[in-house]
């Protein structure tokens, strides 16, 4: 590691000390911890060769919850993180732009 005393969030760009989904961590959290034992259980019906349809259900169910976080993540971004880099202008405001595009961009594509 070329700079030790660097942080993940430094290395990658990501400079701010939280960010705009902070206030719904937990609720995130939870949300994604359902997910989880959704995951887990459409393992268990494969596991115990349950109909294909109610697998596919399933795995329905929790493509929307996935993208329901990452829309609620996209907000998030959208209203803290690119907010403040606008008001701040220049490169800062250009860099976040750009990111909030290339992720809706791969949103789009899933």
């Amino acid at each position: 590691m070329p700079h030790s005393e660097s942080t993940d969030s430094e290395s990658s760009g990501h400079e701010h000390g939280h960010h705009g989904y902070i206030s719904e961590k937990d609720a995130y959290l939870k949300r994604l911890r359902r997910i989880e034992g959704q995951a887990r259980g459409i393992q268990n019906m494969v596991a115990d060769e349950k109909y294909c349809i109610d697998i596919l259900t399933q795995i329905s169910a929790m493509t929307s919850a996935l993208e329901s976080v990452a829309l609620g993540l996209l907000n998030d971004h959208l209203s803290h993180c690119v907010v403040e880099a606008v008001a701040e202008g220049g490169e800062v405001a250009e860099e976040k732009l750009k990111e909030a595009k290339d992720a809706i961009a791969r949103l789009v594509r899933s």
